[in-house]
C-alpha cells in the first residue's frame, strides 16, 4: 500500500483510494506472472505470496522466515510515498536478515565469484562476512578491504592486530577461503573509495555490514552505508 502521512490520509477521497487498490491488484497480477514465467523453467522450487500492507514492514516479516532476501535498489528518483529509496534501508534494519540488494541500473551475469568485504572489524561487518560465508567459500577470489587504517591503534581500537584486515583472512582461512587483504588511505569519502576499488578489481559482489553508527546520525551527517545505498555500481551483501 503507498504510503502517506497521517496528515493526508482524510483529505484522500475513497474514489482515489479505490483507483490505488485496482492499480496495485494489477501490478501484482503481472507480478505474479513474471515470477511463474521466471520459475517454471529453471528447475527452482518456488511459492508465490500476496501480502498487503507496508512495503517494508511485509518484506521485513517474510525475510525472517528464509535464508535471504534478495531486492532491488529502487529507482533513486522514486517518489518517497511509493517505498522507494527507504525500502532497503528498513529492510536491512528490521528483518534480522541477510539482505542483497541489486543496483536499479545495469546488468550482473555473474554475482559472487569476485567477492570484496568491506572490513572495519565492527559487529555489523563482522556478521554480513559470516552471513556469506557460503558465498564466500565458493567465490573464485576473495579480497579484504580495510579503508583507512588506524596503523599502530588498530589493535587497541578495533582489535584486529597490527596488520589490519590479517585477522579476518586468517579466519577466513580456516573455513577454506583464501582471501587477501588490502588497505587504501586516502581523503576522499570511504564510500567513494570503496567504490574505486570495486571498478578496479572487477568486483561483481560487496559484503559489507550497514549502519555500524546510528541510522539518522548517518542520514543527516552522511555515512558509508547511505552513501553505498546510493551509489551502488554492484550487488551488495549487507547485515545490520
Amino acid at each position: 500500500t503507498p504510503y502517506s502521512p497521517h496528515f493526508a490520509e482524510g483529505q484522500i477521497s475513497l474514489q482515489v483510494l479505490g483507483k490505488q487498490a485496482e492499480k496495485l491488484e494489477r501490478a501484482a497480477e503481472r507480478a505474479e506472472e513474471s515470477f511463474a514465467a521466471a520459475t517454471g523453467s529453471n528447475g527452482l522450487k518456488a511459492e508465490w505470496r500476496t501480502v498487503e500492507g507496508d512495503l517494508s514492514d511485509v518484506l521485513s516479516v517474510q525475510a525472517r522466515y528464509h535464508d535471504l532476501a534478495v531486492v532491488g535498489q529502487g529507482n533513486p528518483g522514486d517518489n518517497v510515498f511509493f517505498g522507494g529509496r527507504e525500502m532497503p534501508d528498513r529492510l536491512i534494519l528490521t528483518s534480522g536478515r541477510t539482505v542483497l540488494v541489486i543496483p536499479y541500473v545495469g546488468d550482473y551475469e555473474t554475482i559472487g565469484r569476485n567477492v570484496m568485504i568491506a572490513w572495519d572489524a565492527g559487529p555489523p561487518a563482522t556478521r554480513a562476512v559470516h552471513d556469506a560465508l557460503p558465498l564466500l567459500k565458493a567465490a573464485k577470489k576473495v579480497s579484504v578491504m580495510v579503508i583507512n587504517p588506524k596503523i599502530g591503534t588498530y589493535r587497541q581500537i578495533k582489535g584486529t592486530g597490527d596488520l589490519p584486515g590479517a585477522d579476518m583472512a586468517t579466519h577466513l582461512a580456516h573455513h577454506g577461503v583464501n582471501a587477501e587483504v588490502d588497505h587504501v588511505t586516502s581523503d576522499l569519502n570511504p564510500g567513494d573509495m570503496l567504490l574505486s576499488q570495486v571498478a578496479n578489481k572487477n568486483i561483481d559482489l560487496m559484503v559489507m555490514g550497514a549502519y555500524g553508527h546510528w541510522r539518522w546520525r548517518e542520514l543527516i551527517l552522511g555515512g558509508v552505508t547511505d552513501h553505498m545505498l546510493s551509489h551502488m555500481t554492484v550487488p551488495m551483501l549487507m547485515s545490520h
